[in-house]
């Protein structure tokens, strides 16, 4: 029975840290903080290592629960942590961490506002560095809707890039870009061209 624990915890860890670099935007969104944020971008090419050892090691513990038990063994009772019950709870966090990228759109409020647009607004696209899914891309979107004088923003983890349509009378890019550090921890790397 310690090897089944050990074997559900293994998954969770396994789990978690491959949505790491996903969930990190999401906690600093909540603790205020940013720092650390995009230093977790080397865990991005790990991922289909992580995921793909988190079902075999949840796979294995679903055979361990569900194999025919010897006679001796079926009249023992199992606590909570023991049970298909558990195992089953431990299934669901992490498929849910492991798919965190689709859907962690759900936690950020990006409703633009409108503002009214003078002859002074201008677009433009800054290059980041350290976006690795679209958790990311919704942190920065995040951060920079917020900020006075953006009028309207999209990141791309694909192109490493957001794109921001702006107010030139009420921020410049620097602004922009001090934002982005601030707020989310990315490196702006400067204009795109």
């Amino acid at each position: 029975m310690k090897k089944k624990k050990t074997l559900i915890s293994s998954g969770i860890v396994a789990a978690i840290a491959s949505s790491l670099c996903c969930i990190a935007p999401l906690l600093a969104m909540v603790a205020g903080s940013s720092g650390a944020v995009s230093g977790l971008s080397w865990l991005d090419p790990l991922r289909p290592y992580l995921i793909g050892f988190t079902v075999l090691v949840l796979g294995f513990a679903w055979y361990q629960t569900l194999k025919p038990q010897e006679e001796c063994c079926e009249n023992e009772k199992t606590s909570f942590i023991q049970s298909k019950l558990f195992l089953f709870f431990v299934s669901v966090f992490a498929i849910s961490m492991l798919a965190l990228p689709n859907y962690s759109k759900v936690f950020y409020n990006n409703n633009t506002t409108e503002l009214v647009t003078t002859n002074d607004s201008s677009t433009v696209i800054l290059a980041i560095k350290g976006m690795t899914c679209t958790a990311c891309e919704n942190h920065i979107t995040h951060a920079l809707v917020g900020s006075k004088g953006v009028i309207r923003s999209a990141a791309s983890y694909e192109t490493g890039t957001a794109t921001i349509i702006y107010d030139a009378e009420q921020t410049d890019i620097k602004k922009l870009s001090t934002i982005i550090r601030t707020k989310t921890g990315y490196e702006v790397l400067g204009k795109k061209k």
